[in-house]
């Protein structure tokens, strides 16, 4: 699994965390003050990269926690195989596999496009 460790409070919005065993991106972040017999409470807000769904985690500040490590890399779009399924190579090791497009990108043969990658599971981006 290509995770890393880090304490709660090292978190920020726009990052990665792993929330329900699902790769997601931070939307919001707040901590609560410390209690009388207890420590700051974090809560994190997320949104699945791979998936869409949202989540949400309540932790101490000082408690670990796992964070993805997402590939942002670059494709070529080879081959249109339906409206929204196309073919990309990746430029860096000319592999080839089959993802799924947005609805709302236009893409042709020859484009270029950003995608991100986890664990063999791929999005592209817009």
């Amino acid at each position: 699994m290509a995770t890393e460790q880090k304490q709660v409070r090292e978190l920020q919005e726009g990052a990665y965390v792993m929330l329900d065993d699902a790769a997601c991106e931070i939307d919001s972040y707040s901590t609560a003050k410390p209690g009388k017999h207890g420590s700051a409470k974090a809560r994190i807000e997320g949104r699945g990269v791979f998936d869409g769904k949202k989540r949400s985690l309540s932790q101490p500040v000082d408690a670990k926690i796992w964070v993805p490590i997402v590939n942002r890399k670059q494709g070529q779009i080879v081959n249109v195989e339906s409206d929204d399924v196309a073919q990309v190579m990746d430029l860096e090791t000319y592999e080839t596999t089959s993802m799924a497009i947005p609805e709302d990108l236009d893409i042709a043969e020859g484009d270029e496009i950003e995608y991100l990658e986890f664990e063999g599971q791929r999005k592209v981006l817009n």
